[in-house]
């Protein structure tokens, strides 16, 4: 999941605060990219818990209205949202479970926003289409769980990564989200897409990173990154120049070229590392 973009990202900002920062420690320089991509990974994590949390909040609403339109006689609530069948995958998804099981993680001390969100679901178009089942004849191709997936996909989109108000609150939360949600919702919708109901709660998340390799060598190229961005830095009186000459750095598509292969990545890294670092 941890990819360039991402990692880009994060060196221009550790290469602005290295360069604000008057002890130029290099050792916690580059502990800090670390923890601030792991971070990135929690924010994943979280937001699909967010997903699962609102599902459980519609549950709550619907026991409660079932209950008073028995008490009154009345036609009882649809319970297709409250039990959207993505959504109970994802509640039970072993992967999601054990992260937060770990950073002991919930959305019970932020139920606010969790209503909040509920509400703005709960009163638009999209999800009246979708409980009194007029959204099925736009996804006659579909089966009932893809069309479940599917309308979640769209509310994550329309509620969750259009959302200024909850934007605010995870920089909040973490002053490491602080730029990281745009491309953490790109990895949740394709998470979203790529859920099977035949793994059931084996199904795969996307991993912080593919392997344990494929870790190592990656973060060694952009440790390298990293070192030449901050060398560069210190040697810029200019502020502006600085920064401009980290972002040319950063997007130099035959400097990054140096670690395309895998293959001769590991080789290549020494070499270059005492020729620029």
């Amino acid at each position: 999941m941890i990819n360039r973009d991402l990692i880009r990202r994060k060196i221009v900002q550790l290469t602005y605060a290295y360069y604000q920062n008057s002890d130029h420690n290099m050792e916690n320089a580059e502990k800090e990219l670390m923890f601030s991509l792991s971070k990135s990974y929690d924010l994943y994590n979280y937001m699909l818990q967010l997903i699962v949390a609102i599902t459980q909040e519609a549950r709550k609403r619907y026991d409660v209205d079932v209950a008073r339109a028995k008490r009154e006689g009345e036609q009882e609530p649809s319970p297709r949202f409250a039990f959207n069948k993505f959504a109970l995958q994802l509640e039970e998804n072993k992967m999601l479970l054990e992260w937060i099981d770990v950073k002991h993680s919930n959305w019970d001390e932020d139920i606010e926003m969790v209503r909040k969100v509920y509400t703005a679901i709960t009163s638009s178009d999209l999800y009246a289409d979708y409980v009194s089942g007029a959204i099925d004849e736009e996804l006659a191709d579909l089966d009932e769980y893809s069309r479940d997936r599917e309308v979640w996909r769209r509310i994550y989109k329309q509620f969750i990564q259009n959302n200024e108000n909850l934007d605010a609150f995870l920089e909040e939360k973490s002053l490491y989200w602080n730029d990281d949600k745009d491309i953490i919702d790109t990895f949740v919708l394709k998470t979203i897409k790529r859920f099977d109901p035949e793994t059931k709660a084996k199904q795969e998340l996307l991993p912080e990173y593919k392997d344990a390799e494929d870790r190592q060598i990656e973060m060694l190229a952009w440790k390298l990154l990293a070192r030449v961005a901050m060398r560069t830095a210190m040697a810029q009186t200019d502020k502006s120049i600085c920064l401009n000459a980290m972002r040319l750095l950063l997007i130099s598509q035959k400097f990054l070229g140096i670690f395309a292969m895998r293959s001769s990545c590991e080789n290549n890294l020494p070499k270059h590392f005492n020729a620029l670092a």
